[in-house]
Order: structure tokens, then C-alpha cells, then sequence
């Protein structure tokens, strides 16, 4: 199998694409042919090194935490999957950049049959993290008002119609140039962060999303109403901060869940979710892609495609007709 290998930490240059032995799958955990898999910041963060104090891993190893894919082989416990099975999973802090991966059933989804492969891989990751950020974290109820900042990255896009679908007004923070895309998602309005102060709103709002951190969450205080929360992916609110206005601040690690996962994908099966693609790279460029999601300027969600080390045949045919 090939797989995306992190002998350093450092540069995302420095990463490398190489042979490696096929796993095997243990008794509860299931093979899958990695069709895509998306690119998280939490990925070039760990690459980088900074975060090797809270996440310490063994070098070398394979980057990424969410991909699509067939099933090809199961466990001798695995009951709810097969051969053959389309799926797509959060699969923990690393190996989804890679043509196999080894997964625990219990973390694994099936994936939307309306939806291709390169859209799949899209999902996991941002979606539960949206979820969790605004529905267990932020309490979020209809007739709410909530601030998503980034809300053109990809957990920020999945946020937007997430807050949209629960029936609260959204306002967002974007560039100017995605201004028309965010409201097409469902934000009523849009702050351009490039000219505009979001902590000048005359709007107070019941819970905050902050998937920026610093200065941007600092400030985020100053618009919360007395007993709003907010909500952060990237580090810890300041409590004492939460305190002068009284409100909340929580910071969460994504939890894999494929009981949820399993619902938000029926979500956009059915249309009332939607995935952008920011951009594709072939799964050798995946310094590349890593470059362009660090640009800080994506829209949607950065895709590694796999497919051109599949193996051939009229399995492999039929997965990549359905792409």
C-alpha cells in the first residue's frame, strides 16, 4: 500500500510518499480501500510539531484523521459491515492518508449513496465537529442568535446550515469574496473580518463559534449576551473574561461517533446538507494540499484523491465510475 509518511516533525516538504505493508484487520476492526481523504488544520499542526506535547506519536507516521472509502476486508467480530460496503469514518488523530486503513467498525458510517467518494471523505471530521461545537457544547435552540467565525472554512460551513436547520439566525464572519457563499448557506449576515469589527455588532448573540482563537476569541466576548456561551475548537476560552460578562467559554476535542456521524450523513443524503470542495490533489501532492489549507483562504474542504494507486479490475471500475 502507499501512505503519506511524517519521519520529522517540521515543514510539510518534507513529507514523503511511500511503500508500506498492508495492515490487517483485527477482530473488531475492518480494512478499507481509502478512495479520499480530506485535509484538517489539526493536520499540519501536528506535522509542525506543536502539538507533539498533548498528542505524542510515534515517527515515522501516516497524517490524517477522515476519509471515504470500500470496505475490503472485516474482522471475525464485524457483523454490521462487508465486503464491498461504502463507508466513510472519523478515524482518530492519524493513518487516513493512505490507499489502505484499519478501522475499528464501531467509528464507520456508510456513506450517502448520492454522494461521491470525493465528497464523503468531505464530511466527517467537520461535521462532527460542527455538531458537537454548537448542539452539545452550545446549547444551541431555534430562535438563537449565533456568530460562526470562519464561516467559510469547512467546519464553519457545516456550522452555518447546521444552525440554519435548528432555526437560529446566523450571522457569520467571512472575506468579502465569500460573502455570496456563506449566505447561500444560510448565515442572514455576514461580517467582511478584512474591514468590518465583528465586536462592533449592535447584535448580542447566545452562543459564539470560535474556530479562529487569539485575538479573534478574545474579543468574542464582548458580543455575548449575560448567559451565552462560547464555544471554542482551538484552545480555551479565558474564564475570567467569561466571568466580566457573564457568560461561558468551553474548548472540546472532536469525538468520533458513528452513531452521529451515521445521522449527519443521512443529512446530506437527503440535500439538507451540502459539501464544497475547495480543491483536489492527487494523493503524492499532499504537501500541496497541506499548503493550501495552512493559506488559511479555503472555502469548504481541501481533498486527497487516492484512486490512482487502486488496485484495477471491475470492482475498482464500478468504485471510481461512482466518484
Amino acid at each position: 500500500m502507499k501512505a503519506i509518511q511524517v519521519a520529522a516533525y517540521g515543514s510539510p516538504d518534507s513529507l514523503t510518499l511511500a511503500e508500506l505493508e498492508e495492515p490487517v484487520p483485527g477482530d473488531n476492526e475492518v480494512l478499507v480501500d481509502v478512495a479520499a481523504a480530506s485535509v484538517n488544520p489539526i493536520d499540519w499542526k501536528i506535522i509542525s510539531g506543536a502539538m507533539k506535547a498533548f498528542i505524542p506519536l510515534q515517527l515515522p507516521y501516516t497524517p490524517g484523521v477522515d476519509a471515504a472509502g470500500t470496505v475490503i476486508a472485516v474482522g471475525r467480530n464485524v457483523t454490521t459491515l462487508s465486503p464491498g460496503d461504502e463507508v466513510m469514518r472519523f478515524i482518530g488523530i492519524v493513518g487516513a492518508f493512505a490507499t489502505r486503513a484499519v478501522v475499528d467498525a464501531a467509528r464507520l458510517a456508510r456513506k450517502p449513496r448520492s454522494l461521491g467518494f470525493l465528497e464523503a471523505a468531505a464530511i466527517p471530521a467537520a461535521s462532527l465537529t460542527a455538531w458537537q461545537a454548537l448542539h452539545e457544547y452550545g446549547e444551541l435552540q431555534a430562535g438563537q442568535t449565533v456568530l460562526i467565525h470562519a464561516a467559510a472554512g469547512g467546519v464553519g460551513s457545516v456550522a452555518v446550515q447546521l444552525a440554519k436547520l435548528a432555526g437560529a439566525q446566523v450571522t457569520a464572519t467571512a472575506s468579502a469574496g465569500n460573502r455570496d457563499y456563506v449566505q447561500s448557506l444560510g448565515a442572514t449576515d455576514v461580517v467582511n473580518y478584512t474591514q468590518e469589527d465583528f465586536a462592533e455588532c449592535t447584535s448580542k448573540f447566545d452562543v459564539v463559534l470560535d474556530l479562529v482563537g487569539g485575538d479573534t476569541q478574545a474579543r468574542s466576548w464582548s458580543v455575548l449576551k449575560p448567559g451565552g456561551t462560547l464555544v471554542s475548537t482551538v484552545s480555551k476560552p479565558d474564564a475570567v473574561l467569561g466571568e466580566d460578562v457573564g457568560a461561558t467559554g468551553k474548548n472540546f476535542a472532536t469525538r468520533a461517533d458513528a452513531a452521529l456521524l451515521t445521522k449527519l450523513a443521512a443529512l446530506y443524503g437527503s440535500g439538507q446538507l451540502r459539501t464544497h470542495i475547495d480543491s483536489v490533489f492527487p494523493l503524492s501532492k499532499a504537501s500541496h494540499a497541506l499548503a493550501r489549507s495552512m493559506s488559511g483562504h479555503v472555502r469548504g474542504k481541501v481533498i486527497l484523491d487516492t484512486s490512482a494507486y487502486q488496485s484495477s479490475g471491475p470492482e475498482a471500475d464500478g468504485r471510481r465510475e461512482r466518484k
